[in-house]
């Protein structure tokens, strides 16, 4: 049996993400790094951060990225990326391992549990500093201390429903379309629902971010792209086949 060639095309590539022990972030942190990237995980919740590492370093290892030169390697760091100061000191731990951060994937897609007319004041800033304050500090601190680095968000998803998510993406929007002005590379991801936790079906929008992230592709920016995603099917639907099946 042939053996497969491993995806080199993010070799050498240095890349964060945010939020990368759940939702979206874990499948995009598991498909730069299967594409050779050397991934930074960013979160608040260590264990979880450094269970999803493991399991990032054991699936690339059977794969074919063993060797650390080809890349596919998964740090954890903890950072509220919140606090401008937590991710100028994620930044630095990085550039102290790596010597380079060539791209950051921020996860801008925290979504409210609330509809607009119950939506409290809390919830909404919550809403506002996780999606909104933390891309625009993120923006900010890579134009000051690495200007080349890309940035790509990955805004609240199109199925998200609320008058309090426009202003949300409205934002988003407005700082992508302008980041040229500071002569940095960003653009913005927005999904066409949640995450499914299902990779397969998830991956569309990894597909999407990996293609950013390609160097022969670093003249793009300013960019929104809308990602269609595949239903997620309803739960209980095998079991009502089943039972449809043993009607007489």
């Amino acid at each position: 049996m042939a053996t497969a060639h491993p995806d080199t095309r993010l070799q050498g590539q240095v890349i964060a993400v945010t939020g990368a022990d759940q939702g979206y972030g874990r499948v995009i942190s598991s498909a730069l790094a299967h594409a050779g990237a050397d991934v930074v995980l960013i979160g608040v919740n260590p264990e979880s951060l450094a269970a999803h590492a493991s399991i990032i370093e054991a699936s690339t290892a059977r794969h074919g990225y063993g060797e650390a030169l080809m890349g596919g390697t998964a740090i954890p760091i903890k950072a509220d990326v919140g606090v401008p100061l937590d991710w100028r000191s994620a930044q630095n731990r990085i550039l102290e391992i790596f010597g380079a951060l060539h791209g950051v994937v921020h996860l801008a897609d925290k979504r409210a549990h609330s509809s607009f007319t119950l939506l409290s004041e809390g919830e909404w800033m919550d809403l506002f500093n996780c999606n909104v304050k933390s891309a625009v500090a993120i923006t900010q601190l890579t134009r000051r201390y690495l200007q080349s680095t890309w940035l790509t968000i990955i805004g609240p998803h199109l199925d998200e429903k609320g008058l309090h998510v426009s202003p949300q993406r409205g934002a988003l929007r407005g700082l992508v379309e302008h980041a040229h002005v500071e002569d940095l590379r960003v653009n913005l991801v927005l999904p066409g629902r949640a995450p499914s936790g299902d990779e397969t079906l998830d991956k569309p929008l990894a597909d999407a971010v990996l293609a950013l992230a390609l160097p022969e592709l670093q003249h793009l920016q300013g960019n929104i792209v809308r990602v269609p995603m595949p239903q997620v099917p309803a739960r209980g639907s095998d079991v009502n086949v089943l039972h449809d099946v043993r009607r007489p």
